[in-house]
């Protein structure tokens, strides 16, 4: 019988095939049996590998890690799987390493370099976002989360994940991963579970000595669980089921800018061989127009520099 928003739940620990503990609806864990769980997986499993955490950045004499990295890496990450980041960000870091790079850049060569990746407005919300900083902060990231939320691209999770991940900020925020712990532990059985309810939970076990670690081991720990069973996202009233890609006109946009990439321009007479459904390829092109990804050309269009 769940217990209300207490820090104890009825779970008890059991050993899947990794060999971490993790919880199942049995008996009371308190707070630090909750705590020790999440932290016993980030010790034998976490994803210190990966390219935009500590030691492949690197921490500063104030604490930090450099915030622009982690701005890339989290807007990257917005409904896009890690495998598929981590080659994308490798190269987008190479070729724009600071702010000030980005913001000096072409527009047509970050979504160049962005091809692949999807939601291609990413990409243009990120260089805008590189611009406000270099020129309303004089190329120093904000660190007042306020700041940081207004930034083009960049909203209310965003924000705080670059709080806790740059600046070692005990900030709370909500994801996917985090959710699915908190659900999982919490409210087991329970359907339409809202932040509301999360967030208490979030600020009585975020630790503010080790945010940095604690949400990198939320996060790990709950792409772990939900590879272990039913998503625990999916009973969250936040959830929502990603629209069929295959056939939609994200898929349409996707393949008019990926053609524009690979040849520079789209002639007006070659939209219907890249989709012959004239409807569908006429609303592509209108909305990459209206996001100023593409720009009208003589007899056809190019990206937006």
């Amino acid at each position: 019988m769940y217990c209300g928003y207490g820090l104890v739940v009825e779970c008890v620990l059991a050993k899947d095939e990794t060999g971490v503990r993790f919880s199942l609806p049995a008996q009371k864990v308190k707070e630090k049996d909750f705590v020790r769980v999440v932290y016993q997986y980030y010790k034998k499993h976490g994803r210190d590998r990966l390219p935009w955490r500590f030691p492949a950045l690197k921490i500063n004499k104030k604490g930090d890690i450099d915030p622009y990295a982690i701005l890339v890496s989290e807007v990257m990450l917005q409904q896009t799987q890690v495998d598929r980041v981590i080659p994308k960000y490798q190269a987008f870091m190479k070729k724009f390493p600071t702010v000030e790079k980005l913001a000096q850049s072409k527009l047509d060569s970050v979504l160049t370099l962005w091809s692949g990746l999807g939601y291609n407005r990413r990409a243009k919300f990120l260089k805008r976002a590189a611009e406000k900083i270099a020129h309303e902060y004089n190329g120093k990231f904000p660190r007042n989360r306020a700041a940081i939320d207004d930034l083009p691209g960049v909203g209310e999770y965003t924000a705080g994940a670059i709080c806790a991940f740059a600046f070692n900020l005990p900030e709370l925020f909500l994801e996917t991963n985090i959710r699915s712990v908190y659900i999982h532990h919490f409210f087991p059985g329970r359907n339409d579970v809202h932040d509301k309810e999360l967030l208490p939970l979030l600020e009585k076990t975020v630790d503010k000595k080790k945010p940095r670690e604690w949400y990198a081991a939320l996060m790990d720990y709950g792409a772990h669980i939900k590879s272990q069973t039913i998503n625990p996202n999916r009973r969250s009233t936040n959830h929502k089921r990603q629209p069929k890609f295959s056939g939609s006109l994200r898929e349409v946009r996707g393949k008019i800018l990926k053609y524009m990439v690979e040849n520079g321009f789209l002639a007006t007479t070659m939209v219907s061989f890249i989709e012959s459904d004239g409807e569908k390829a006429k609303e592509a092109i209108e909305g990459l127009l209206s996001d100023g990804l593409i720009r009208v050309a003589a007899k056809g269009f190019r990206l937006s520099s």
